[in-house]
C-alpha cells in the first residue's frame, strides 16, 4: 500500500513536473478536450501532443477515451488530492521560514536605507 502511493506521488510529480502538462491539465480543468485542442496552444504535433497525455494518464491524472478519431480527455482529480496530502505535511514549516524571510528583508531594507542616508548627508 505504501510502496504504491510513493509510486503515485513519483508519477504525479514526475507528470507535474513539466510546463506543458500542467498547462494541458489547467485546460482540462475547465472540461474535455481533444488531444489537437490540447496540442494547439503549444504549436506542437499530435503525436508530441499524445505523448504527454501518456505521461498524464500514467500518473492518474488524465482519462482518454477515443470517439471515432478523436481522442478525448478529461481531468481525473484523485491523484491530485494524493499530492496536496503529501504537501500538505511540509506546510507547518512554511509560516516559520516565511517569518524568517521577512526579518531578513526587513533588515535588508533598513540597512539599504541607513546607506542611503549616510551617501546623502556626504553630498
Amino acid at each position: 500500500m505504501i510502496e504504491e502511493r510513493h509510486t503515485t506521488l513519483d508519477s504525479v510529480f514526475h507528470a507535474l513536473s513539466d510546463r506543458t502538462r500542467r498547462a494541458m491539465l489547467r485546460s482540462l480543468a475547465a472540461g474535455e478536450h481533444n488531444i489537437g485542442e490540447l496540442a494547439a496552444p503549444h504549436r506542437m504535433s499530435f503525436a508530441a501532443a499524445s505523448k504527454h497525455v501518456k505521461v498524464l494518464e500514467k500518473a492518474g491524472l488524465v482519462r482518454r477515451r477515443v470517439e471515432g478519431r478523436a481522442h478525448v480527455c478529461r481531468l481525473e482529480p484523485q491523484p491530485l488530492c494524493t499530492a496536496d496530502e503529501w504537501l500538505r505535511f511540509y506546510e507547518r514549516f512554511w509560516p516559520e521560514r516565511l517569518g524568517l524571510l521577512d526579518e531578513l528583508l526587513r533588515a535588508e531594507d533598513q540597512g539599504a536605507a541607513s546607506r542611503h542616508k549616510r551617501g546623502r548627508s556626504k553630498d
